[in-house]
């Protein structure tokens, strides 16, 4: 955290700020998306956005949790992988669209959604829309303040907001 423009953690507003936003975030932790998922989808929408605290704190997590190294060296590139179940490639395909929004006029396509609808139910849907949307959020905030990856630990983030 030493080489951030500003130490979000240090702020007693950021601090409120992350307090509920973490909250927020444990609504779908604790939802019956796939704990593998969630982490896959956080990890891909954090590549697309260039936020390397968000790309450590995801792998630093996820392999605590459990997850092979093979498949979080391929999340980048899915696509081209045998790791992943068809229901995770929906939602990393639905993380990528919902990433980038910017890139294409349609948003997240029907085919994505179709597929996502497939494989998950209806408490499945809005956790994996919420977690979409709450990454980028995280994202951004940790882009814009240049926190960088490479020191995170297990639950360090839980314990930053004590």
């Amino acid at each position: 955290m030493d080489d951030a423009r500003f130490n979000m953690f240090g702020s007693e507003t950021a601090t409120k700020f992350f307090k509920r936003f973490a909250n927020a975030g444990l609504v779908v932790q604790q939802s019956t998306l796939p704990k593998a998922t969630q982490e896959l989808v956080s990890l891909r929408a954090s590549q697309i956005n260039g936020c390397g605290w968000c790309i450590d704190m995801h792998t630093t997590e996820a392999l605590a949790g459990g997850e092979s190294p093979v498949r979080l060296n391929l999340v980048a590139a899915w696509r081209e992988s045998t790791v992943f179940t068809e229901a995770e490639q929906a939602a990393l395909a639905l993380a990528e669209e919902g990433t980038r929004l910017a890139d294409a006029a349609q948003g997240v396509s029907d085919s994505t959604w179709e597929l996502v609808r497939k494989h998950y139910d209806d408490e499945q849907v809005a956790a994996l829309v919420c977690l979409v949307a709450l990454i980028n959020a995280a994202n951004r905030l940790a882009v814009i303040v240049h926190q960088k990856g490479g020191s995170y630990q297990p639950g360090m983030f839980a314990a930053a907001l004590g």
